[in-house]
């Protein structure tokens, strides 16, 4: 029967790179095609990063980490039927004399048995911060005497200056895994991995296997480049409005008084009418409707009245015309933004947590800032950074990927820090893909939005549990797919309520 190959969505791989999502595949054998598939997804998802210098290494590590996962997976199996304890040495010692050969005369058969015991394989990999991550993770935890055989071999690995050296002092009858290893890491050394980004970890019943791959130095050196040009030549996209600007400086004077914020603002028909549609919308929750500014600075407070001004003047800035992409992007906005207001307020409710809670909304909001830019960005300017490209031999089409994806949280935390945001606006900004970037103090917020921002995408049907953080879930005490489902549900329903209020 001839092998029916799996066709790859390039689209669904481009959008997982521009919304910082980790591509995830979770298979239970490994069969050949699904391997060809995976193979397949790896070559495009590095050509679309330019990383292409990557891919042949990157293409064994793949295979070799998934064949290793899957045999790891068979042993399980195979010793439980054979009786034996794989975290005994003995038992260990006499499972493996035969299993390379009775696992292979009868392969279907022990495949079978892992897949009905739920012990599958996942292969996931995503662009973070000029940075490759491939983490394999398999429904199996590394016994004792297994981890301490890999992290041997690891340790060993790192004197080796060639694959023949290694193969020379490594070649072993029993599990040729050791040899592989051996090679991934020697080859991986080749395209800049140094020993820390290599991991080997067992927790929460499962193997994780995790390399961290830098984007080439040039790759890097352009990106930086090409995204300080586009900051610097940016037209059409106006500065922070001049009357939201005099209200915050009067909100940084010491010396003035509430009641002179609340003057400045009923001052401006405009600035009033969003104020306090802002105040008494759902998201603030308020018993009874704010119908004045004194009541609405006095309810806010000073922090809240600048996080609804960043919010009011960065939509005056942004939505400039009502196209259908800007338009779908701040809709997302909006729902990222509903979600960490509410899980802020049932989550978070110590008086150490108070500042927290007042930036969640605004920080949701504004967290997707350098994609709305780029679509902001005046025609004139777009002329001029193809003029860059082409300087630096890029394609207009890797500029707007690496802009559009893998670089709009550095786009974003760069204007705003054009406009004076506040610090933790501009790191959410910046780090809402990856919380772990952020400050020690503003890793619980950057953890909100990121969580939030995945879990609007998961109510689109584009996100899985398997590609929220474990981290950020523990942050709201998700440990299954039915508790993420369940949260879903209600906040989706409350979103679309105070939509229609």
């Amino acid at each position: 029967m001839a092998q029916v190959k799996i066709k790859v969505d390039v689209s669904k791989v481009r959008s997982a790179i521009q919304s910082g999502i980790p591509l995830v595949l979770t298979t239970y054998t490994f069969p050949r095609e699904v391997e060809e598939y995976v193979r397949d997804i790896v070559k495009v998802f590095l050509t679309e990063l330019n990383q292409t210098q990557m891919i042949d290494s990157l293409l064994y590590c793949v295979t070799e980490l998934a064949n290793n996962a899957k045999k790891a997976n068979t042993k399980r199996v195979y010793f439980e039927e054979k009786g034996l304890d794989l975290t005994k040495p003995d038992d260990y010692a006499k499972g493996m004399e035969n299993f390379k050969t009775e696992t292979m005369e009868n392969l279907p058969h022990y495949l079978e048995l892992q897949k009905n015991k739920g012990l599958y394989i996942k292969i996931i990999l995503q662009a973070k911060n000029n940075k490759i991550k491939l983490e394999l993770r398999n429904k199996s935890e590394l016994s004792v005497y297994e981890y301490k055989r890999i992290h041997d071999k690891i340790t060993r690995a790192q004197q080796y200056n060639s694959v023949e050296e290694g193969m020379a002092a490594l070649l072993d009858d029993t599990e040729g895994a050791g040899l592989g290893l051996v090679m991934m890491i020697l080859m991986l050394r080749n395209i800049g991995l140094a020993e820390d980004n290599f991991q080997v970890l067992s927790e929460n019943g499962e193997t994780i296997t995790r390399l961290i791959l830098p984007f080439s130095r040039e790759s890097k050196e352009t990106i930086t480049v090409i995204s300080l040009n586009f900051v610097n030549l940016i037209k059409g996209l106006p500065e922070f409005p001049e009357n939201i600007n005099a209200v915050n400086r009067l909100i940084n004077d010491p010396d003035s008084q509430m009641s002179d914020i609340a003057r400045k603002i009923s001052n401006d028909v405009s600035l009033t009418g969003e104020l306090l549609k802002m105040v008494n919308s759902a998201a603030f929750a308020l018993s009874t409707p704010c119908s004045s500014v004194a009541d609405a600075v006095k309810f806010a407070g000073i922090r809240g009245i600048r996080n609804l001004l960043f919010s009011i003047g960065s939509m005056k800035s942004l939505m400039l015309e009502n196209d259908e992409a800007r338009k779908k992007m701040w809709d997302h906005s909006y729902r990222v933004a509903f979600y960490s207001n509410s899980l802020a307020r049932s989550h978070f409710s110590k008086a150490e947590d108070k500042e927290f809670v007042e930036d969640a909304y605004v920080c949701g909001l504004l967290h997707d800032m350098g994609k709305i830019i780029f679509l902001s960005a005046h025609p004139d300017t777009m002329n001029k950074m193809q003029e860059v490209c082409r300087e630096r031999g890029v394609s207009t089409d890797l500029f707007e990927r690496l802009i559009a994806g893998v670089n709009h949280g550095e786009i974003g935390a760069l204007i705003a820090e054009k406009w004076n945001f506040p610090d933790t606006m501009v790191h959410v900004i910046r780090c809402h893909h990856e919380p772990e970037l952020a400050p020690e103090s503003k890793w619980k917020i950057s953890a909100l939005v990121n969580f939030s921002d995945l879990l609007a995408h998961y109510g689109e049907g584009t996100v899985d549990f398997s590609q929220f953080d474990t981290e950020v879930l523990r942050l709201f005490n998700i440990t299954t797919p039915e508790q993420l489902e369940q949260l879903n549900d209600k906040l989706s329903q409350a979103f679309r309520n105070s939509s229609r209020s």
